[in-house]
């Protein structure tokens, strides 16, 4: 798929695809929604606001209150791409996401997801 046909996929569409990962490998939907204010610095409110809105992606990120400075740490390959490697800012963003919910996904404890652990 044309990564810039990504981009105007709602992140509402999007968010259920992230719950029901979640939800099948016995994670929650509250753990999902930590990541995600963790990335973005949206509050659960603003979160809640956003899919209601169905903002796309562009935007979702775009109007991030405060993108995790400690996202740099989010390494590894996620859809056959390190994540660290990809140079599109847009794109690398949405792979963050995509990585941090897998890593939910695969019983990851939440304070390594969330890069908190000493």
């Amino acid at each position: 798929m044309d990564e810039h046909r990504v981009y105007k996929y709602s992140f509402a569409s999007v968010y259920p695809h992230y719950v029901t990962k979640a939800e099948r490998k016995g994670r929650t939907k509250a753990e999902v929604d930590a990541i995600i204010c963790w990335l973005t610095g949206y509050s659960q409110q603003q979160l809640d606001d956003q899919i209601a809105a169905k903002t796309d992606l562009k935007g979702f990120f775009s109007d991030a209150p405060a993108l995790n400075p400690a996202r740099d740490q989010i390494k590894g390959v996620i859809c056959g791409i390190r994540v660290e490697e990809i140079e599109e800012p847009l794109m690398r963003e949405i792979r963050y996401l995509d990585k941090l919910i897998d890593e939910l996904a695969r019983g990851r404890k939440m304070e390594k997801i969330l890069r908190t652990a000493a």
